[in-house]
């Protein structure tokens, strides 16, 4: 099977209506993204900030993944699929892709403050008074500004492996997710889901652009692929 990496951001989730909640003046809900998104935010206001994710958290059982999330799911029938995701939502698990890496946390997960991180699934509110078992307050499993990717490395390894990249729903203009592309090996097949496209690739005479929504253009590419990579490696007859 053909290895097929998938880069997705908040377009993806957007179109299962999931809020970006940053709006053009760079503020989340009426909040400077520092107060609810850095570590100095959570020191200054720990309650603003969890209230904030809680509000994330919950809107994640109103919503249900669109087609383009099942696509990709679909797709693993016919190829290797990998999808790295800035999402912190799981739309991609919840359509049935089984091999998803968050580049950004997750929120159904909380994590220990304390020196050993230990991480917990989570699916309630996150308060004040939620502690680990060692006593130390549990925050967000959110990788917040000025914090460290800790699965770039990984992420920056299965770009390499890739033998068609497809980047759906961010343009990778944000460091250091955006640093990415620079791992595809020249040659590999890049295509690029956008309604307004402003990726920035160097490898030009290997991208591919369909000006569509994750939900329209996945299942389009989809179909594409199918069609040009079915071989003897594919499971179809």
């Amino acid at each position: 099977m053909k290895r097929i990496v998938v880069l997705s951001g908040a377009g993806m989730s957007a179109d299962s209506g999931i809020s970006t909640f940053r709006d053009s003046g760079g503020l989340w809900e009426g909040h400077d993204v520092m107060e609810v998104a850095s570590p100095e935010g959570y020191r200054k206001n720990p309650d603003l900030v969890l209230d904030f994710y809680n509000k994330r958290r919950r809107q994640l059982f109103e919503v249900v993944p669109n087609a383009g999330h099942r696509i990709l799911a679909d797709l693993e029938s016919y190829f290797e699929i990998q999808i790295i995701t800035q999402n912190v939502d799981d739309l991609h698990e919840r359509a049935g892709s089984s091999k998803v890496l968050h580049l950004h946390g997750e929120l159904l997960k909380a994590r220990s403050t304390g020196p050993n991180q230990r991480v917990y699934p989570w699916k309630k509110d996150l308060g004040p008074a939620d502690y680990c078992e060692e006593g130390y307050p549990l925050r967000p499993h959110i990788v917040w500004f000025g914090e460290a990717v800790p699965l770039l490395e990984i992420a920056a390894e299965l770009v390499m492996d890739a033998e068609i990249l497809i980047v759906v729903g961010t343009s990778l203009q944000v460091y250091p997710a955006a640093g990415l592309l620079g791992y595809k090996k020249r040659g590999v097949p890049l295509y690029f889901i956008d309604p307004n496209p402003s990726l920035n690739a160097g490898d030009l005479d290997t991208l591919s652009i369909l000006r569509e929504k994750a939900a329209t253009g996945l299942p389009i590419l989809a179909d594409q692929l199918i069609d040009t990579w079915r071989g003897s490696d594919s499971p179809m007859p």
